[in-house]
């Protein structure tokens, strides 16, 4: 059934964009998705450093930042981790948290960003935790961010659906706001997406994907 907030929701809680006509997550396990592709193809947790910041395009239901969160609090680093996200229409806190439903582990650590949320707030503070999630068309929004990741989930809806998501010009911007050394990783192994990383200056790596996807891709500056 498709509601007015633009969502149809599938059997076992799955959210999907009629915008976009594209899942928010796995269809399958969207938090093991997130871990294996965000998380391991970013080397996190082993990466993570006192100030280690995140960076993601498509908030979606927040599920990469609780995963992270979650990876964040058990490795034990000092201070909070950092987390931008770039999200053109995100979504009413009663549907992400319908959504999280579906995860417990992630919900378990979820009540303070959805009490922010419903309130309004797109800077979220919480234990281990300073997020900002920056609302408009991210080709106009991430140029003038001030901000670099050390890691980025590119995590926007499928390149097929979201062209405008995985440009050859934002792919560019990515790039121009990663620390040196810094990586992306991202579910996605079309070859013009991994072709414009390529272009940007990352060195691109085809891995195995989650589930039944069978590749996505990985990278790091030089």
């Amino acid at each position: 059934m498709v509601a007015d907030n633009g969502l149809e929701w599938k059997e076992g809680g799955v959210p999907v964009s009629c915008r976009f006509d594209d899942p928010y997550f796995s269809l399958g396990n969207g938090l093991a998705e997130t871990r294996h592709v965000f998380l391991d193809g970013n080397g996190l947790p082993g990466r993570f450093r006192p100030g280690f910041h995140v960076a993601e395009l498509g908030f979606g239901t927040g599920l990469n930042m609780l995963a992270a969160l979650v990876s964040w609090r058990a490795a034990g680093v000092a201070g909070p981790l950092r987390f931008t996200s770039f999200e053109g229409f995100p979504l009413e806190a009663t549907d992400i948290a319908r959504a999280l439903q579906a995860f417990p582990e992630a919900e378990a650590v979820a009540a303070p960003f959805l009490a922010q949320w419903a309130q309004g707030a797109r800077h979220i503070r919480m234990e281990g935790l300073e997020a900002e999630v920056i609302v408009g068309d991210v080709r106009q929004t991430l140029p003038v961010w001030q901000g670099r990741a050390d890691a980025w989930f590119l995590d926007g809806f499928s390149p097929a659906k979201n062209p405008e998501m995985w440009g050859d010009a934002l792919m560019a911007e990515v790039a121009a706001h990663t620390n040196p050394h810094g990586g992306f990783a991202t579910y996605t192994a079309a070859g013009h997406v991994r072709r414009a990383l390529q272009a940007a200056g990352f060195q691109v790596e085809r891995r195995p994907g989650f589930g039944h996807k069978r590749h996505m891709s990985v990278g790091r500056l030089g």
